[in-house]
């Protein structure tokens, strides 16, 4: 009997440590600009019969207006930092220590290992994973190659994950031709893709699209590394 359990415990040990270590395999493998990475809601919405649409686009085929709102909407130092924004982080340690309320901190970098490899849902655990793993992808990969995945992988309604697949559903156009009002809505819906729809604005979504399109136009100083 202690034997049999010795061996269920090894089976779970290893387990678990090819559950750690596979993301990390997997980033060079990403790294290659033929691979088109999926996330893990499109392979729930795979697994759970409910099917998807992804198109994957090349980075050069993404309208730069779209770039530029989604980095100014979502992670404004993305050329600056490693992977992870540390001041921003010890920020939201600070705050959660003091019983405040906690504002986010994640950056695209994070956001993108997350949707390739971890779950929805705040918890340390999540988090502490997440971490590691986008200092590790923004190390292998170009700026660029990251800003594409992501811009691929992340989901802009039920069902639709990459831009090119939210231009076509939300504008009906293709994601080289999206408007810079059309970017910046689509950026700003970014962080509840289900609530916000980037196609029918209410009041408060456009009002945010206002300030994320007045910001992207005068972001050249932050877009360098992926435009220079």
């Amino acid at each position: 009997m202690t034997r049999r359990l010795r061996r269920s415990w090894r089976k779970v040990a290893l387990l678990v440590v090819a559950f750690l270590l596979l993301p990390y395999l997997l980033i060079p493998v990403y790294a290659v600009g033929f691979v088109h990475p999926v996330s893990t809601l499109m392979l729930r919405d795979l697994v759970t019969f409910q099917g998807y649409d992804r198109r994957w686009v090349d980075f050069e085929d993404i309208a730069p207006v779209l770039v530029q709102s989604v980095m100014m909407s979502e992670d404004g130092q993305f050329c600056r930092h490693g992977g992870v924004d540390w001041g921003e982080m010890r920020g939201v340690v600070n705050d959660a220590l003091e019983g405040a309320q906690t504002r986010g901190a994640s950056t695209i970098p994070m956001q993108t290992v997350k949707n390739l490899y971890l779950w929805n849902g705040r918890s340390f655990l999540r988090k502490g994973m997440e971490l590691p793993l986008a200092v590790a992808a923004d190390f292998v990969w170009s700026k660029r190659r990251l800003m594409e995945i992501y811009l691929n992988v992340a989901e802009w309604g039920p069902g639709i994950y990459g831009v090119e697949a939210a231009a076509r559903h939300h504008f009906n156009v293709p994601a080289s031709k999206l408007s810079r009002r059309q970017a910046a809505l689509l950026a700003v819906s970014l962080p509840n893709p289900i609530e916000r729809n980037a196609g029918e604005p209410g009041r408060g979504l456009r009002r945010l699209a206002g300030v994320i399109e007045r910001r992207a136009s005068r972001s050249g100083e932050y877009i360098k590394c992926l435009y220079d």
